[in-house]
């Protein structure tokens, strides 16, 4: 059985350029079509899949063919020095894996923003994609028995993203760096894709939690600690340290107060924080981190529906 490359979007600045992805010993298709128990079945697959450790794993990037390994779960990470001018934009990237006679071969893309102002950062789970991620059994049921085509987006949710990538541009090619930042596994990357592209959400960098491979893990997909996600939106901005940020989330777990964390270290950098009511009534700790937040001269909205955020962007200069 041949070994299986999974590409994901990379991205790049002016010195360096970053793509990853995974080597599979085994993994399974997830089936869109809603037939029978198929979806469940599939949902369940992505967390059967089998990874290969120390794979010899090249990237062909202009003139040069650039080697590493996978590491102990199988996932490569080229971080690479630019050392000439790219263009901007979305850019195809290459990358190859050998098995005896066999050269397996995979294209992705890359993001290299335009010169500009703005970068968004996004919770995916219940900040756009309705999850009922506080109700574990709930949110379960759904993810195994929701076909990808009848899981839905909050209302309004969609013209407020879009707004936000085309925001101070002129060309669709020019959109604004986003980036979708979860707690769900990479073992979903290819549910999140297919979801994003059929609301028309912006195409986005998508950076998820390590790979799991056993159906137990299953159970606590997306749950656990989040210092991941902390990790992860500390680095996009380090990475891209002349953006301004607006950072999306909402209040079923801990997007407040990590968002927080972030705005105290990047005290100049972000710019907006909007978080999304999930209950029936707003929380007394997310709105004294919103205060906090203002505090430090961030712009703040604590929001049920997502004209309320629309109509804040809009109030504060962020869209037209």
């Amino acid at each position: 059985m041949n070994p299986i490359l999974q590409l994901y979007r990379g991205y790049a600045n002016e010195e360096e350029l970053i793509v990853m992805g995974h080597v599979f010993k085994r993994t399974y298709d997830y089936d869109f079509q809603k037939k029978n128990f198929k979806n469940a079945s599939s949902i369940i697959n992505q967390f059967r899949i089998k990874t290969i450790q120390n794979f010899d794993v090249y990237l062909k990037f202009g003139e040069k063919e650039i080697h590493t390994k996978t590491l102990d779960d199988g996932y490569f990470n080229f971080c690479i020095p630019l050392e000439k001018e790219t263009h901007f934009g979305w850019i195809e990237y290459e990358v190859f894996i050998k098995d005896d006679a066999n050269t397996i071969t995979s294209k992705g893309t890359f993001i290299r923003p335009h010169k500009g102002q703005l970068g968004i950062i996004s919770d995916i789970d219940d900040t756009f994609l309705i999850s009922h991620t506080p109700n574990i059994f709930k949110k379960i049921y759904i993810l195994l028995f929701k076909n990808v085509n009848d899981r839905r987006v909050f209302k309004d949710v969609v013209q407020h993203y879009q707004a936000l990538s085309s925001a101070g541009r002129n060309k669709k090619e020019e959109e604004n760096a986003f980036f979708y930042v979860s707690s769900s596994e990479w073992n979903l990357y290819r549910f999140i894709v297919k979801f994003t592209r059929i609301h028309h959400l912006p195409r986005a960098v998508i950076l998820l939690k390590d790979i799991k491979r056993g159906i137990t893990d299953f159970f606590m997909s997306g749950r656990g600690n989040h210092d991941h996600k902390f990790d992860k939106i500390k680095h996009v901005l380090e990475f891209y340290p002349n953006l301004k940020y607006v950072l999306l989330g909402d209040d079923s777990q801990h997007d407040p107060a990590l968002y927080e964390r972030i705005c105290k270290i990047f005290p100049v950098t972000v710019i907006a924080v909007y978080i999304r009511q999930t209950g029936k009534s707003k929380k007394n700790e997310v709105k004294k981190i919103m205060t906090n937040l203002e505090s430090l001269n961030v712009s703040v909205c604590y929001f049920k529906d997502s004209s309320e955020a629309i109509a804040h962007s809009k109030s504060i200069g962020v869209i037209k």
